[in-house]
């Protein structure tokens, strides 16, 4: 990811738009990006898959901004994904959550 990271960072760089993407409104961004990718599955059946270059375009993009969060808070992406899976794993232990979709305090 450190490659996609440097490559956003140049793109960003050389257009002066790092004075646009204060953490406020890349996690303004995140979100927004985040609901165009749902709306690809919107009004769609079970199974209905979505156009997939869509699909690619609006992950990028919810990818892209949550790296630059990321970046701005000296956070490496890899390291606390790991943190939560961690975090997660205790609070879902396999022998209570295998198979179910409860929150952890229900189980």
């Amino acid at each position: 990811m450190e490659q996609a990271l440097q490559a956003l960072i140049r793109f960003r760089d050389d257009r002066d738009w790092a004075q646009f993407h204060d953490s406020r409104n890349l996690a303004l961004a995140l979100s927004i990006e985040a609901a165009e990718l749902n709306e690809l599955f919107l009004w769609k059946k079970d199974g209905d898959l979505p156009d997939l270059q869509r699909l690619k375009e609006e992950l990028a993009d919810v990818f892209a901004y949550a790296l630059l969060l990321a970046h701005n808070h000296q956070l490496d992406p890899e390291s606390i994904v790991l943190e939560k899976i961690e975090q997660n794993a205790r609070k879902y232990p396999v022998d209570k959550s295998k198979g179910r979709a409860e929150k952890y305090d229900q189980l």
